[in-house]
This record gives structure tokens, C-alpha cells and sequence, in this order.
């Protein structure tokens, strides 16, 4: 196999997810599969194909010895690891259908989850997150068996608990697969909804291979690339795109050690390939943002240049503009400024693709500016989930791409985006009514986003359910308002409100660290909490925003505002375990103080 040509294992040749693992075995058996960090030796090792078939088999015997039958669920609270794939993949060769669970949900979640999926095996990371969920799972009558990674505890009041260690046979052999059927139910993926309980996703495998083969039609992976995976695999986008894709194009996959330390491990892993989330450019831009606040002047000059000239060239080797003369300073503005900002991400990076939510335009026109190959997708769960992404050759960094190979889309009513193509799931797990809301006779489905479609991308618009009627009728979109006032390091977080009203109010948790030096700054005192409520702070923090918001239409003015320190968290029930705001929750919450907006 050279490594640097392409080894794309096609569809009709996997037929399963499953079989997808076994032909990647079968023409790669000893190139690195996985890369991951050993703490006790504090060194990063490689297993290969073979090596991981040999754990899959393990796995393998011992879910056969429980007596699971094709089509049972079995669930995993797992990190991202080997172990994630491992079990999964003896699963599926069997034709049992994993449900993963976010491993920092709340434990009522994830008990509600494995009530309605009827789940009869659990794998959870370790004892210390089994005690967290060891109360709400109590009574989860389906689950006959609670396998723990690691060692600790005696947990002798629950009987269905074992380690693995003691579960696992000390080896077995591959059996061979029992069931090819590539539309057979492969996974139930719980959607993180911001309003009522979460719906089970049903995604075969067809559905899932062929999103994975509609990407690499577009973007291409070869052997030789390095996934850095740290967005965690309960996310749909990490599972397609930083497991199923690579191993469908023999590629290495590292598994990031924690977010804090993502830092350090992009300088040391060096990927060649990596998919994110906005926020994570969000905290980087942030971070440069306020070192070069702290900087001299003429090192803010020379990065703003570096942006402006770095963007210039992209365009024009995007095709929409011509040469400049300041394109000659690029070599040294690379050298000098951009070439040590990518050097932090590991030097390395040829595709970097962000997707989940939408990527402010500011953010991205920086990171490309200083070079980054960086391109937006789009998807949903529910389609497996890319529909859309931006390729190297075409990037309108405004849009969220051009659709899949094999993928139409059309605007409906309310100029909503809707698509038909094969990788939509089969439907809602015991959820008939809103699988019928959702997909049409005709197998459109409704993505619940507005879009517009020019030179063949796409450029959403707006979520309909989150769209602010004001009292005049004018109707405000507020999530694009949102983000760009996050770009402000102080303001952590923010909801924009005004459904019905004169005018828009915001709701704004404040950055903790640097509200101290505000504070300082303003003359109040920074731990008395009604400090948040004087003149002077309101001030401030309205003319942050209305800076953020001054290319915005005249719509976009917020005239009152809510300040606090308290964060919305995953714990505390106010964000989705993939970062979204609950905004009905938010607004229960915090119901007297919008009122008080509008007196």
C-alpha cells in the first residue's frame, strides 16, 4: 500500500459497517490504525489493523457468551479510544445496534436513553463515572450487564457489574459476521434537543457508508493523513467523519488525551487532518485576540496585515480577485506571523474542516488569512450527517458548501432547506408521529433551517423555530447576532430575546476571568454581584456589543440587557451535551429578569 495514494474501500465492497472494519484489516493489516497516549509511560504508541481485529474478538466472544440476539442494543458512555471502536465493531459484527451516550450527560439523560432504547449492556469508562450514574441507572430493568473499563471499586450491591478485565476471554478468534444487510439498523443516535427529550436517530449502515463516500468524493484522505480526534464520538460529526471516513480510507487516527490539553497534543501529534467545532476557533481567536491586545502596535499591525494579504491570496487562488503588489510580502508576513500561529496547531494541517454549528465569517476570514486550509460543512444527525461541505478547490467560507455528491436540496416553505438523499435515517425510534413531521411521502427532509442557494452553495440563513417576531413584525434571526457578539472576550455567553416586544434585550454570561479586570477598570467591586446591575458596567458591556453588532442591519440593536456570572452548563440543564442553548430552559430560568426588560 503506498501510503500516499488513495485506498478508498468502496460501498458496495463493505456492505456493513462491520465489513468496512474487516476489508480495512484485510488490505492494511499492519499500517497504524490508532494512535493513543500511555500516561504511565507518558509516550504516544501506534496499533495496528491486527492489532485491533485481536481486541474486537475478545469483545466478540463476550457479548456472544450473553446471549444477545441480532438486533438487541447496547450502549456505550465511552471517551474517545481504541476501546470505543473496539466494542462497537463487536457489536455490529454480531448485528446488535450500539446507542451511544455523551459521557458528560446528566445521569436522568442518559437513564431516560437506556429506558427507551431498552439497552441490555452497558460499557462505561470507569468507576468513577459509574458512580455518577450508578443511581439513575439503578432501576434500568432491561440492562443485564454493566461492564467498567479499569479497576476500583467493589460494586457487589449491583450484581450486573463486572470489569472488563474479568469479562473479557484472554483471546479468541474473529468469527465471521452475521448479518450483511447494509440497510439493517446499525446505531441509535439520541439528538441533544434544546426543547423536550432527546429522539433515537436510526441511521443503517448504508446510511452512514454512504455519507462517508459522498465526503470523499469531495475532500480527499489518503493513508499517509492523521485524524486528530477530540470532539467526542457520541457527536454524529466525530463518528462519520474521525472514525468511519478514515477507516474507509486507511487512514491514522490520535485520540486528543482532553480539550485542556488539545493544545499540547496538536503541537506534539502534528495531524495532518482535523474536524471541530466552531467554538474551537472561537477560544483560539480569543486567545490572540488578547495576546495581541497586550502586544506592542506594531505587532497588531503586522498580524492585521497579515490577514488582509493572507486573504487577498486566498481569493485569488479561489478565482475572485486579481494580483496585487502586497502579495509580495506574503512570504515574509508567513515567516514572520502566520507560520508560528499554524505552528501551534502542529505545522501540519492540509484540511480542516469545521462543522456542528455555524463558523463566524470574521473567525474564519482570520484563520484562513493566516493560512489555514480551513473549510465549513453542514449536516444534521438525522442525515448521517453531512449534506453539505466546501472543498479546497470551491470555498465561500460565508456558506456551508456545496451539496454531497448523490444530495438534492430544494427551498420549501419559508424558504427552508430540505434534502433527499441516502444517507436519511430510517426514521425515530418509537417515534412514528415525528418521523412523519419530518420526512415527507416523497423522502424530503426537513432540516427546520433557512437557506438561500447561489452558485450552487448553500448559505443558511437562519433557524425557523429560533426566528424573533417583534411587535412591529420585523423578524430577527438572532443565532448569526449571537455568535458575533461571543467574538467580545468578555461575553461568554448570550440570548438574544424580544419575541413579541418593541425591541431586543439580551441575556449575557460573563467571562469570569476577566470580569475581575473590567471591574477594576470601571471602579466596582468585582465580588459584589449588584455590581453587574450599575450604570457604568451596563455601559460597557453595551457598547461591546453594539461594536460587535456595527455591520449588522438597523434591526440588530439590543437596548437592554441581563448581566450574569452564572454559566449555562450541560449539569445545570441550560446547554445540549453538544454545546447548544436550551432557550425555553434559559428563559424559565430567568423568566422575572426578561420581564424586567421590559417594564
Amino acid at each position: 500500500m503506498n501510503p500516499n495514494s488513495e485506498d478508498i474501500i468502496y460501498l458496495d465492497d463493505a456492505g456493513t459497517l462491520h465489513g468496512l472494519f474487516r476489508k480495512r484489516l484485510k488490505r492494511s493489516p499492519d499500517h497504524p490504525a490508532y494512535r493513543s497516549y500511555d500516561k504511565a509511560n507518558k509516550s504516544w504508541y501506534d496499533t495496528s489493523w491486527k492489532e485491533v481485529a485481536r481486541e474486537v474478538a475478545r469483545w466478540q466472544q463476550a457479548m456472544s457468551n450473553m446471549g444477545l440476539k441480532k438486533g438487541d442494543r447496547v450502549a456505550l458512555s465511552l471517551r474517545n479510544c481504541k476501546e470505543w471502536v473496539v466494542y462497537e465493531q463487536a457489536a455490529l459484527s454480531l448485528g446488535l445496534v450500539v446507542v451511544p451516550l455523551y459521557t458528560d450527560d446528566r445521569p436522568d439523560n442518559i437513564a431516560y436513553i437506556l429506558i427507551d432504547a431498552a439497552a441490555k449492556l452497558l460499557l462505561v469508562q470507569d468507576p468513577a463515572r459509574l458512580k455518577r450514574l450508578a443511581a439513575a441507572i439503578q432501576d434500568v430493568s432491561s440492562l443485564k450487564r454493566i461492564v467498567v473499563l479499569g479497576d476500583g471499586e467493589d460494586y457487589a450491591n449491583d450484581e450486573r457489574v463486572v470489569y472488563a478485565d474479568d469479562w473479557l476471554p484472554d483471546s479468541a478468534q474473529l468469527a465471521n459476521e452475521t448479518s450483511s444487510d447494509t440497510h439493517a439498523l446499525a446505531t441509535i443516535v439520541y439528538t441533544s434537543g434544546t426543547t423536550g427529550r432527546p429522539k433515537g436517530v436510526m441511521l443503517s449502515h448504508h446510511n452512514i457508508l454512504s455519507n462517508c463516500h459522498s465526503v470523499l468524493t469531495m475532500l480527499k484522505v489518503l493513508p499517509a493523513d492523521l485524524f486528530l480526534s477530540f470532539l467526542p464520538l457520541s457527536h454524529t460529526l466525530e463518528r462519520t467523519g474521525g472514525y468511519y471516513l478514515p477507516m474507509m480510507a486507511g487512514s491514522t487516527v490520535a485520540y486528543a488525551r482532553s480539550i485542556p490539553q488539545l493544545a499540547e497534543d496538536l503541537a506534539t501529534v502534528k495531524p495532518t487532518i482535523m474536524i471541530a467545532v466552531p467554538r474551537i476557533f472561537e477560544r483560539v481567536h480569543d486567545r490572540i485576540q488578547q495576546q495581541m491586545a497586550k502586544g506592542a502596535a506594531l505587532k497588531r499591525l503586522l498580524f492585521r496585515l497579515t490577514v488582509n494579504v493572507g486573504w487577498h491570496k486566498f481569493e485569488r487562488e479561489q478565482g475572485r480577485r486579481g494580483w496585487h503588489p502586497k502579495l509580495l510580502l506574503w512570504p515574509l508576513l508567513r515567516r514572520l506571523v502566520a507560520g508560528k500561529v499554524l505552528a501551534r496547531l502542529g505545522g501540519r494541517l492540509r484540511v480542516v474542516v469545521s462543522g456542528g454549528a455555524a463558523l463566524c465569517p470574521t473567525i474564519a476570514r482570520s484563520f484562513i488569512g493566516l493560512g489555514l486550509p480551513l473549510v465549513q460543512g453542514y449536516g444534521l444527525t438525522e442525515t448521517s450527517p453531512v449534506i453539505s461541505v466546501n472543498t479546497l478547490e470551491d470555498n465561500i467560507p460565508e456558506s456551508v458548501g456545496l451539496p454531497l455528491r448523490g444530495t438534492e436540496v430544494r427551498l420549501g416553505n419559508n424558504s427552508e432547506l430540505e434534502v433527499k438523499n441516502a444517507s436519511i435515517m430510517l426514521g425515530y425510534w418509537n417515534n412514528h408521529a415525528a418521523t412523519a413531521a419530518i420526512i415527507d411521502n416523497e423522502g424530503w427532509l426537513s432540516t427546520g433551517d433557512q437557506a438561500h442557494i447561489e452558485h450552487n452553495h448553500i448559505f443558511i440563513t437562519g433557524r425557523i423555530k429560533d426566528i424573533l417576531v417583534l411587535s412591529n413584525g420585523e423578524k430577527v434571526p438572532p443565532a448569526d447576532m449571537e455568535q458575533t457578539i461571543q467574538l467580545d472576550p468578555l461575553i461568554e455567553q448570550v440570548m438574544i430575546v424580544g419575541e413579541g416586544k418593541a425591541y431586543l434585550g439580551a441575556l449575557v454570561v460573563l467571562n469570569a476571568e476577566l470580569w475581575h479586570a473590567t471591574a477594576q477598570k470601571l471602579g466596582v467591586d468585582s465580588m459584589d454581584r449588584n455590581s453587574l446591575r450599575d450604570k457604568k458596567v451596563i455601559q460597557e458591556v453595551s457598547r461591546r456589543i453594539a461594536e460587535q453588532l456595527h455591520d449588522f442591519p438597523s434591526y440588530a440593536k439590543i437596548r437592554r440587557l441581563y448581566l450574569t456570572l452564572e454559566p449555562w452548563t450541560v449539569d445545570n440543564g441550560l446547554l445540549t451535551p453538544t454545546m447548544k442553548t436550551k432557550r425555553n430552559k434559559v428563559m424559565e430560568l430567568l423568566e422575572n429578569e426578561v420581564e424586567r426588560l421590559y417594564r
